[in-house]
């Protein structure tokens, strides 16, 4: 099969994933499924993995390369271990990210993401930047009729982790209240829909691209700003004091010192963006008694909550997409921000 490797970490990304003929995934076990990948989204975090970022986490005894990436995945079941009976050949699934065990305490009380042994595709095994992958049943969610998995693929990711946040700040959030999303990318355009079906409260997105502008207005963004200078006294401004909760899905270049700034007292942070270092005085933590605490991707459940509103057409994925053989483009346009939303790589 085709499948586009990493061989070499380059904290200055100059270094590109090489398309070449590997042997196929074949089932080992019995609870394993081999997925034929009919798409798989293109993530802020493998660009992460090729600058070494997550070399410590997933890669601690410097052995994984030559290695496939792709943690974002869905297509259609290929083959199924003998002891798989929820899905079978040709059914069309998308996949949650991490493959939990459920049997560990984490995963009996539902924490997928908790997992005392779970595995990632595409983060420390291979992944879906392929034609076909391996994952594990308890990972499958059949696709609702009419969808398609090039239309979600994103969402196994991008998607549940941008839900889980606005999940955690519709919590927070009644009508009256003010929601600010930094970034209007491939996580933060899900958020605001999820945002304006959940939650009661007021939203504003905030994004220096025109084009993510315009799309957070089209999704229903009460106010769209810029993000310039005098965005903290902007937002204070409109807010009356400061935003309810924020979710930043940046988290690095200077936002994440920009961020708790936006909060009014006793407001609160949800980090979903990395890679900076927040710096906040004990004064103002305590003074303002805001909160602040991160988010990691989703829970199975959570998937599965996201994906029913994909049916109903309330929550789309607004992406781009390019064929496997292009892979280095999408990598170098993403980087570049030429597309808004998510890429999607189709073998």
């Amino acid at each position: 099969m085709k499948a586009a490797r990493l061989y070499e970490y380059d904290p200055a990304m100059n270094v590109e994933l090489k398309i070449e003929d590997v042997p196929p995934p074949t089932i080992t076990a019995p609870n394993e499924v081999v997925v034929k990948v009919g798409a798989a989204g293109l993530c802020r975090t493998d660009l992460h993995i090729i600058e070494g970022v997550w070399k410590d986490i997933m890669d601690t005894q410097g052995s994984l390369l030559p290695y496939v990436m792709g943690h974002e995945n869905a297509g259609w079941v290929e083959d199924v271990g003998s002891a798989v009976t929820s899905v079978k050949p040709g059914d069309a699934v998308i996949c949650h990210p991490f493959q939990s065990c459920g049997i560990c305490l984490n995963c009996r009380y539902g924490h997928d993401m908790y997992c005392d042994h779970g595995t990632f595709p595409g983060l420390g095994i291979d992944g879906g930047f392929a034609e076909y992958f391996k994952t594990s049943e308890s990972s499958l969610i059949k696709l609702n009729t009419g969808i398609t998995p090039l239309s979600v693929a994103p969402m196994a990711d991008a998607g549940i982790t941008a839900y889980r946040a606005a999940k955690k700040a519709a919590r927070l959030s009644y009508p009256g209240s003010w929601t600010v999303l930094l970034g209007i990318g491939g996580l933060g355009h899900i958020a605001l829909q999820c945002l304006k079906h959940i939650s009661g409260g007021r939203v504003i997105a905030v994004d220096r691209e025109p084009a993510a502008q315009k799309l957070a207005k089209d999704l229903g963004a009460d106010v769209v700003l810029d993000g310039g200078p005098d965005l903290i006294e902007q937002v204070k401004d409109i807010t009356g004091g400061g935003a309810h909760v924020v979710i930043d899905f940046v988290g690095e270049l200077g936002v994440e010192n920009i961020c708790w700034k936006l909060l009014r007292q006793g407001g609160e942070l949800i980090m979903v963006g990395y890679g900076g270092k927040i710096e906040i005085p004990t004064l103002d933590l305590v003074a303002n008694e805001i909160k602040i605490g991160g988010s990691l991707v989703g829970d199975y459940i959570e998937l599965v909550e996201l994906m029913e509103l994909n049916a109903d057409g309330k929550v789309m994925m607004h992406q781009t997409e390019y064929k496997l053989a292009n892979i280095n483009q999408a990598i170098d346009d993403f980087k570049n921000r030429r597309f808004t939303g998510r890429g999607v790589i189709v073998p």
